[in-house]
């Protein structure tokens, strides 16, 4: 597929967001509060919308975000999700993007809009009626601010913010919510979910210029039909675009997840991706992590891939790609600096299988690039390190330096922890963000930021 970008072409230059009053951190948003999602397979529902908001599908609202509000964000963004069950236990996706739409438009076509996907989740299999029943997604999103605090971008879009959930009740016959979980009975609602961002900001980094390229959004890669593939039978897309200026610190953010059927479910099978860009192999990845285990406690039913008892790691490893009650991970690839002209991004799944032409790999990617400067004090923070980062309970501070004390801040900016030396002790804080002040020789303090899981 060959494309030459939209947005004004998408090369769209700022110098540090100015903003028209004194802006407080951290500054919290929600975007949406305990919004109802009904069935993916049901005619859209007409129940009231929230203030602000839009219904799309019976799956998908948006809302727009105000001047006021874009001008409110610093450059460190967290995304987190909250889904609670009500009349589902099955594990599909979900997803939060951002649109972009002519400016003053009151709405917009669901289908027309150009979108950035932000974040892509699995729920779970969970039962109202336990506990716990809540499961959060966090996500760093850093990035997404340059959109936020470019001037130019605003001045000809409006940003709509999609909040998506899938989700399935089940029926007689079937199985599912509708006949497993009391009072489920005749109801289409499936889940309720929050959406908040709370940002940051570093005021030694200034952004001097930025890109943005969209390239797809949930694109259906597949290898049985040429709409999924370049060459039928075969699982490799090409899209070609054109740059028209030079773009210095390229990356490719790139969302992938397995979707399908054969012998146990292509969602479940680990397979090699491989990334090219201008027809050299420049990343490779298999989805997947060590286990699926620390999600079984969102898992409350009995059904889907949790059984009564802990499977064996060989056997989670072999499919850990696809957990309820997870994230699907946002792959930064590093490009470098860009010239202009035509370039082309491939993706490939050779070992890929389609059993009667079943399943796909919903593919979100795009471009983001420009040069941005960091103060002296931001260098110093490059020296510091807090691992692992997301921690579960110890997590160590990393620098040759000596560090005399340290606090922890939770996003309402309270004080939660405070102790001496480079291992802090979070088994105590519940799972979410924070912010880590470390204090140095000669009172320096440098503060970074912690995920809790």
């Amino acid at each position: 597929m060959k494309k030459t970008l939209l947005l004004l072409t998408l090369c769209l230059s700022f110098v540090g967001a100015t903003k028209a009053i004194a802006q407080t951190f951290p500054y919290n948003l929600t975007v949406f509060d305990d919004v109802i999602f009904y069935g993916m397979y049901e005619a859209t529902v007409t129940e009231p919308v929230p203030a602000g908001a839009i219904r799309h599908k019976n799956w998908s609202y948006a809302k727009k975000l105000t001047d006021q509000q874009l001008a409110s964000f610093g450059n460190m963004l967290t995304m987190t999700v909250r889904l609670n069950p009500r009349c589902d236990n099955y594990d599909r996706i979900g997803n939060v993007n951002l649109a972009l739409v002519p400016k003053g438009s009151a709405t917009y076509i669901y289908e027309e809009a150009t979108k950035i996907e932000l974040g892509r989740y699995i729920t779970p299999f969970m039962d109202m009626r336990d506990q716990p029943n809540e499961v959060p997604y966090v996500f760093q999103i850093d990035n997404i601010t340059k959109l936020f605090q470019d001037d130019a971008l605003k001045a000809e879009y409006d940003f709509w913010i999609e909040f998506e959930v899938y989700g399935y009740q089940g029926g007689p016959g079937q199985g599912g919510a509708a006949v497993e979980i009391p009072g489920c009975a005749g109801r289409n609602d499936v889940y309720q979910g929050t959406l908040e961002f709370t940002s940051y900001n570093n005021p030694n980094l200034t952004y001097q210029s930025h890109y943005l390229y969209p390239l797809s959004h949930k694109f259906e890669l597949k290898n049985y039909t040429l709409d999924g593939t370049d060459v039928l039978n075969e699982t490799v897309k090409t899209i070609t675009f054109t740059l028209e200026e030079n773009v210095p610190n390229a990356k490719i953010y790139l969302i992938t997840s397995n979707h399908g059927a054969n012998a146990g479910g292509e969602e479940y099978e680990r397979r090699n991706h491989f990334i090219y860009f201008n027809d050299e192999q420049v990343f490779t990845y298999m989805p997947g992590g060590l286990s699926c285990e620390p999600f079984r406690q969102y898992n409350t039913q009995g059904n889907g891939i949790y059984g009564p008892t802990p499977r064996p790691l060989w056997q989670w490893q072999s499919f850990s790609n696809w957990c309820p009650g997870d994230k699907i991970p946002i792959r930064v690839i590093e490009l470098g600096d860009l010239e202009a002209g035509e370039h082309n991004f491939r993706i490939e799944v050779p070992d890929a299988e389609f059993v009667d032409d079943q399943g796909y790999f919903p593919m979100s990617v795009y471009l983001q690039g420009g040069a941005e400067t960091l103060g002296a004090v931001s260098f110093e923070q490059r020296g510091f390190a807090l691992f692992p980062n997301p921690a579960t309970d110890i997590v160590e501070i990393v620098t040759e330096e000596t560090v005399n004390s340290f606090e922890v801040y939770n996003t309402l900016g309270q004080n939660v922890l405070a102790g001496k030396g480079k291992s802090i002790n979070l088994s105590g804080l519940q799972n979410g963000v924070y912010m880590v002040k470390a204090q140095f020789e000669g009172d320096r303090t440098v503060t970074k930021k912690i995920i809790k899981n």
